[in-house]
C-alpha cells in the first residue's frame, strides 16, 4: 500500500472521531431529543418522570436554562395552561430577591459578622443593627437558601385528559450550532470527499439524547450571530466506528434532517463531530481565473498604470445525479482541499466556505491565488463621447483597449479564464481571443498559457451609462 493510500485511510477515520458517549438507557428517569440548528437554536424535547393527575394540577419541572415563550406540551391531551419561568440563578437576581431582607455578612473571620437590612440596589444600600445606613457592602454576603436558584425551574398548570406518570415538554434552548466539514482528498482526476458534522457545545449539557441536526436557514424573529466555537477540546471514541450505523437524512419541510444513529452526551466546552456519509469519490476540475477590471454600475474611468491582478484558483466537484455524491445534499460549512506531496504527505491547498448545496448541483470551492501563474493588466487606450438625449441630460460612451498578460512559470500549460464583468450597455467590440458571453453581464476569454512562457490578450470595450 502506497503512502497516499494509508494517509486517504486515515483521513476517511478522520471524521468519525466522536465526542459523544453512548449511555445507558436511562427509562426510568424519562428521554431526551434535541434537533441542533446551524444558527444555535436547539429545539429540546423531553419526557420527564411526573405524577399527573386526570385534570388540573401544578408541576414543578427543572429543565434548565430555556426560552420560556417557547414551552409547549408534547401530548395532544395535555395542555399547559399556565406556565411561570425561574432562571434568574446569578447573584445580581438573588440580590434584588433580597431587598428587604435581613443578611449575613462575613466581614473577616467566621466570627466576624455583620447583620444588615439590604434596603435595595443600584446602588447597593443597607442599613446596620444601629439603625446608620451604609452604601456598598460591609462584609461578603451569605444569602438564605430560599432566595438561591439552584436550576432554572418551570412551574407549568397542566390540564390532563388521563392520569400519567410521564410529562412531555418541548422548549427551545441555546448552548450549542452545528456546520459540517468537508475533507477534499485531491488525486490524479478524482477527489476523494470526507463529510463530518461538527457540534461545539459551549453551554448545554445533554445526557443519553437522540440528536438530529436540522441544515438550512429557518427564520427567527430576532437573529443572532452564529455561534461556531472553535477552541475546544475533542475526544476520541473508544467503540469501532466501522460497527456504527450511519447517519440518516430526510427531507422536511424545505430543510434537510440528519438523526445521528443511537443515544449521544453532549458535555459544555466539547466539540463533537460525526460521519454524515461513507467516503466518496468524485470527479474535479481545476478553474483559473483572472478577473476584470471594469466597474459594475456606472462610471466607467481611465486608468494609466499597469497592475499586478491575482490568478484565482478554485476546485469544482462535479455531482452528477445518480451518482451516490451528487444524489445527496450538502448542508454548509466547510471544505478544506489536501493534496499530496513527493513524498505522499497531505498538504492543505485550499480552504472555502460551502453554503447549503442542494443535490446534483456542482460544488465550487475557491482555494486561494497561484503562485506560479501570474497576470497584469494595462489599460493601453480610452475615449469617451458624450450626446445629449431627448429626455434631457447626457449620454455616455467610452471605449477602452485592455491589454492582460499572463506568465506560466510552470512545467505544465495552463489555460486561465479571464472574466469582465458590467451590468448594464456593454460589448466586446474585439479581441485576440473569441470572447464568450456567459450572461447578461459577464463574458469570458479563455486564454492558453504554454508552459515556462507568456501569453497576451488584448480586447477593446465600449461601455454606455
Amino acid at each position: 500500500m502506497n503512502a497516499l493510500s494509508t494517509t486517504m485511510r486515515l483521513l476517511a477515520l478522520l471524521p468519525m472521531v466522536v465526542l459523544f458517549r453512548p449511555a445507558a438507557p436511562l427509562a426510568a428517569q424519562g428521554t431526551t431529543g434535541l434537533t441542533i440548528y446551524n444558527d444555535g437554536r436547539v429545539l429540546v424535547r423531553r419526557t420527564i418522570p411526573a405524577q399527573v393527575p386526570k385534570g388540573a394540577s401544578e408541576q414543578h419541572l427543572m429543565l434548565g436554562a430555556l426560552d420560556p415563550s417557547t414551552l409547549f406540551s408534547l401530548d395532544s391531551t395535555v395542555v399547559f395552561t399556565e406556565a411561570r419561568y425561574d432562571g434568574a440563578v446569578d447573584e445580581p437576581s438573588v440580590l434584588r430577591r433580597a431587598v428587604g431582607r435581613r443578611l449575613t455578612l462575613q466581614s473577616g473571620s467566621a466570627r466576624d459578622t455583620v447583620v444588615a437590612t439590604l434596603l435595595g440596589v443600584d446602588p447597593e444600600r443597607y442599613r446596620l443593627a444601629d439603625g446608620s445606613i451604609t452604601f456598598g457592602r460591609p462584609g461578603t454576603l451569605r444569602y438564605p437558601e430560599d432566595l438561591v436558584v439552584i436550576d432554572p425551574t418551570a412551574s407549568l398548570m397542566v390540564r390532563s385528559a388521563a392520569a400519567r406518570s410521564f410529562l412531555g415538554v418541548g422548549y427551545f434552548t441555546g448552548g450549542a450550532a452545528w456546520e459540517a466539514s468537508y475533507q477534499v482528498v485531491l488525486g490524479g482526476a478524482a477527489a476523494r470527499v470526507i463529510g463530518a458534522a461538527v457540534i461545539p457545545s459551549r453551554t448545554l449539557r445533554a445526557e443519553s439524547a437522540d440528536i438530529q441536526l436540522l441544515a438550512g436557514a429557518v427564520s427567527r424573529s430576532a437573529p443572532e450571530q452564529r455561534p461556531m466555537a472553535r477552541t475546544m477540546r475533542t475526544e476520541r471514541m473508544a467503540a469501532d466506528v466501522s460497527e456504527e450505523k450511519q447517519v440518516s437524512e430526510e427531507r422536511v419541510g424545505e430543510f434537510h434532517l440528519y438523526t445521528l444513529p443511537g443515544k449521544w452526551t453532549l458535555l459544555p466546552g466539547v466539540t463533537s463531530s460525526i460521519a454524515l456519509f461513507e467516503p466518496a469519490g468524485v470527479n474535479y476540475e481545476r478553474g483559473l481565473v483572472v478577473r476584470g477590471q471594469l466597474p459594475y454600475w456606472g462610471f466607467f474611468p481611465q486608468r494609466g498604470d499597469e497592475e499586478i491582478v491575482p490568478v484565482e484558483v478554485s476546485y469544482t466537484l462535479k455531482r452528477p445525479r445518480k451518482t451516490d455524491f451528487g444524489d445527496r445534499p450538502l448542508p454548509g460549512g466547510v471544505a478544506r482541499i489536501y493534496q499530496a506531496d513527493s513524498a505522499g504527505r497531505q498538504q492543505l491547498v485550499g480552504e472555502a466556505t460551502v453554503e447549503h448545496t442542494p443535490a446534483g448541483t456542482d460544488l465550487r470551492l475557491g482555494a486561494g491565488e497561484a503562485f506560479d501563474l501570474t497576470a497584469k493588466r494595462v489599460q493601453t487606450n480610452y475615449v469617451t463621447r458624450r450626446d445629449t438625449v431627448k429626455a434631457g441630460g447626457w449620454h455616455t460612451s467610452a471605449t477602452a483597449d485592455y491589454t492582460v498578460t499572463i506568465t506560466n512559470a510552470t512545467d505544465s500549460a495552463a489555460t486561465v479564464d479571464v472574466r469582465e464583468e458590467r451590468a448594464g450597455e456593454w460589448v466586446v467590440v474585439s479581441s485576440s481571443v473569441p470572447p464568450v458571453k456567459l450572461s447578461s453581464t459577464v463574458t469570458r476569454f479563455r486564454v492558453r498559457v504554454p508552459a515556462r512562457a507568456d501569453a497576451r490578450l488584448t480586447y477593446r470595450v465600449r461601455v454606455s451609462w
